[in-house]
Formats: structure tokens, C-alpha cells, sequence
């Protein structure tokens, strides 16, 4: 046992192993996202049920309308978050998402709306970007029309979908769009998979460095990875971007990007709530039937959604 793990995440991972599956990025992307479908809610808590859960369609970044899904604890008209999935721009979905997106409502007392972007290898870099841009931008001008209040909006995501957040932190800055909250779990900032937790923990933690690679490959060519869409940590200027609540795993190759995201948005006058979990892994949050470090992130994203989208 890895000496770093809590003894539960290890007997999670050991149990994993046993499982067998076959890598993601041994899959075609297709099968992939049928793999990640079948497995993703395993170990997230039950599906809480909710007063309001509705299908929804927001206007995607090529015009087109894209699929959404509400969340709320009441029918009242509610700040919103909008929920960005993780799954390396590749896999991922409303299905993949659905127990956590409700944990938040849950537990903020906010409404949640989770948007299905488009993936890439069909649509490659900057789709996703251009769709969480819109889908952001329209909830600021025509939350009402869902019974939210879009003066108070938040935006948060997951791994890739925690890049996608804070890429439209930055792009509401540069509209003037006001945005209380923007809600980082274990997210991707960097350009390039070379940092030392990325070496730390390439082999046995989750995430490998063979599966990181391969959504880099489907998603964004080499020549453009510098690019802040992509890797936020290369924009110029976060001053002025929405206060920040940054929520890593210790066990994450993904960890030193995001301690020096919240570094560069700390230095840049931003507020920043760290939190970082001890002896998880990568996509621990959504591990509620098996590790309590699940539900204690889960209750700090719940609290930041309070503190900075509730009146």
C-alpha cells in the first residue's frame, strides 16, 4: 500500500484493480464514453432526490442549441451555478454527473445547471470553450426565463470541466459580466503534463500520464496548447476575476498545477478558498460511498456556493 493513500482510497484502488477494466485510452472515444457512462456513479453517492429537475436546452457556442440539465432545491428563483463536467474533454456527460450536480444543490441551497458541451475528437479545442462561454453568457441575460437569478451566478466544473470554469472566469472578466463564484475541483491549468506531481503520481494513483495524454491528443494539437483557453495558467492577467474555491487531491497529477493556479489568482488580488484533501486521488469527489473526503468537499463546495451566490 502506497504509504501516501488513506487506507480507504488504497482498498479503493485495490478493488479497482481487481476490477480489470480496460484502460480508457485503450477505447475508441466512443467506447470510452460508454465505459465511463457504465462506471462513473459507481461510487457517488445516491442520487438525492430533488423538488426541481429539468431537461433544458442552452444555446451552444456554434449557434446551435445544446442540452442542459436544472437542478434546484426549491422553486424559487435561485442563484445558479453552472456546472461544467469532467472527463477530459473527451468522455463525460449530464449522466456522468448527474449525483454530484444534485449534492451541490443539495447541500448550497443554489441552483445548478449542468451543461452537456460538445467533445472532442468531433469537435476539438476550442468547442468546449465556445459552449460554456455561451451557455455562461445566457444565464447572465436570460436566467429568468428559467426562474433564476442571473446576477447571481457562479461557474464550477471538474477536472477538464474545472479548465472550462475557469477559462470563463477569465472571458467573463473580459466581458464585464458579473460572476460571484467560480468553483475549481482538481482542475487542469497547464500547458504541458510536466510538472512534478504529474511524475509523482504518473502510475497507480487514477489518472496516469498515458490517459492524460491520450484526451490531450483527441482534444488540442501540440501548437496550441499554450493557449490560455486551454491552459489558463498562461492568460496574462487574472487580476479581477471572480473570488475563487479551489478543491485538489493530494494524489493527483494535476495537484501543483492547480496550487500554482490559486498562487497566481491569490498574487493577482483574487480571494481563494484552498482546499486540499490528504491521501486522494484524482475525481475523489465523486467517491461518497467510499471515502469521507468526498462528502467534506462536497460541503465546502456547498459552502462556497453560500457564501458568495446566496444574498
Amino acid at each position: 500500500m502506497n504509504p501516501m493513500l488513506t487506507p480507504a482510497m488504497a482498498e479503493l484502488l485495490q478493488r479497482i484493480g481487481r476490477a480489470r477494466r480496460t484502460p480508457l485510452h485503450h477505447l475508441s472515444p466512443p467506447q470510452a464514453r460508454l465505459a465511463y457512462v457504465a462506471a462513473a456513479e459507481v461510487l457517488d453517492l445516491p442520487r438525492a432526490p430533488l423538488p426541481r429537475v429539468q431537461a433544458l436546452d442552452l444555446p451552444g457556442g456554434d449557434g446551435r442549441p445544446r442540452p442542459a440539465r436544472l437542478y434546484a432545491p426549491s422553486h424559487a428563483r435561485l442563484p445558479v451555478l453552472l456546472y461544467l463536467h469532467g472527463g477530459g474533454f473527451v468522455i463525460g456527460g449530464l449522466q456522468t454527473h448527474d449525483s454530484l450536480c444534485r449534492q451541490l444543490a443539495l447541500r448550497s441551497g443554489c441552483a445548478v445547471l449542468a451543461l452537456d458541451y460538445r467533445l472532442a475528437p468531433e469537435h476539438p479545442f476550442p468547442a468546449a470553450v465556445d459552449d460554456s462561454w455561451a451557455a455562461l453568457q445566457h444565464l447572465a441575460e436570460h436566467g429568468d426565463e428559467f426562474g433564476l437569478d442571473g446576477a447571481r451566478l457562479g461557474v464550477g466544473g471538474d477536472s477538464a470541466g474545472g479548465t472550462l470554469a475557469a477559462v470563463a472566469a477569465i472571458h467573463a472578466r473580459e466581458l464585464g459580466l458579473p460572476l460571484a463564484l467560480q468553483l475549481l475541483i482538481t482542475p487542469g491549468t497547464a500547458a504541458h503534463a510536466d510538472s512534478a506531481s504529474h511524475r509523482r503520481f504518473a502510475r497507480g494513483f487514477l489518472l496516469d500520464d498515458d490517459a492524460i495524454a491520450w484526451f490531450f491528443d483527441q482534444y488540442i494539437p501540440r501548437g496550441q496548447r499554450e493557449d490560455w483557453r486551454f491552459a489558463p495558467l498562461q492568460a496574462e492577467d487574472l487580476e479581477g476575476v471572480a473570488s475563487a474555491c479551489v478543491i485538489l487531491a493530494e494524489c493527483d497529477p494535476l495537484l501543483d498545477e492547480g496550487l500554482a493556479y490559486a498562487d497566481r489568482l491569490r498574487a493577482a488580488g483574487v480571494a481563494v478558498t484552498l482546499e486540499l484533501y490528504r491521501g486522494v486521488t484524482h475525481d475523489f469527489i465523486k467517491m461518497g460511498r467510499a471515502i469521507r473526503e468526498a462528502t467534506l468537499a462536497l460541503d465546502a463546495a456547498a459552502a462556497a456556493m453560500k457564501q458568495q451566490l446566496l444574498p
